[in-house]
């Protein structure tokens, strides 16, 4: 089971600009022609067979969502240009098989959805819409295993959570122990209020940073950490 926004067709479909990258023209083709079916604004980009050694020369359009197809092992440094580049857009990997360490470096790097080609054709619309609302695109238990890495690399450091619309003093409390892999109830004697309040502001913080499970909510904020996320020993 993933993650994924309600299927159906949408006026921001419209609004959003996707682009294919990719450096086969099938895939350029079959893509592009699924998601235009799906009622998105679909742009290619044919990536040359010499990158990623001169990313300088890759002239990126412009686009709310980019999907890449790339082989290991320049899809990661692929990614790296596009997310540096389009910094307010997001990015979907495409490969033939994840990796557990390549899947974890494209996820650190803030990559919002991963695909194989298997899956790609029956759930990259259904993907995209998630990644509309705010969500991610990842197996489950990949994504477990990716927020039991994160927790277990942040052991003994405290994390400073940056602040989302009105959040409160108590929330940012309560998200800070989240990052550290603390229990509804573990929260709950260390702030001395009960396990039902726990739950409401935890119910609040999904609502207030646009995901709907406790993994894509410290998954979003270790990505928002690793662009200026600052932590303190």
């Amino acid at each position: 089971m993933r993650y994924a926004a309600p299927v159906g067709k949408s006026p921001v479909k419209k609004s959003i600009r996707i682009c294919l990258l990719s450096s086969h023209a099938y895939f350029l083709t079959q893509f592009g022609d699924l998601l235009s079916k799906a009622g998105f604004r679909t742009e290619v980009c044919r990536l040359e067979i010499s990158l990623p050694t001169n990313l300088s020369s890759l002239a990126l359009p412009p686009g709310d969502v980019y999907i890449l197809d790339a082989p290991l092992p320049a899809q990661t440094v692929i990614a790296a240009h596009v997310l540096n580049a389009a910094k307010q857009s997001q990015l979907v990997v495409l490969s033939e098989q994840f990796a557990e360490s390549t899947a974890f470096s494209l996820l650190e790097l803030g990559v919002k959805g991963l695909l194989t080609y298997a899956e790609a054709t029956a759930q990259l619309p259904r993907a995209l819409d998630a990644l509309a609302e705010g969500g991610y695109w990842v197996p489950r238990k990949l994504l477990s295993r990716f927020v039991e890495w994160i927790l277990t690399k942040g052991t003994g450091q405290k994390r400073r959570i940056p602040q989302v619309g009105n959040i409160s003093h108590r929330e940012q409390q309560i998200l800070e122990a989240l990052l550290h892999n603390r229990s509804n109830k573990e929260i709950a004697s260390e702030l001395h209020i009960s396990e039902r309040t726990v739950k409401f502001h935890v119910s609040n913080l999904l609502s207030k940073y646009g995901v709907q499970r406790r993994a894509d909510l410290i998954l979003l904020v270790f990505q928002q950490g690793n662009t200026g996320l600052s932590v303190i020993q």
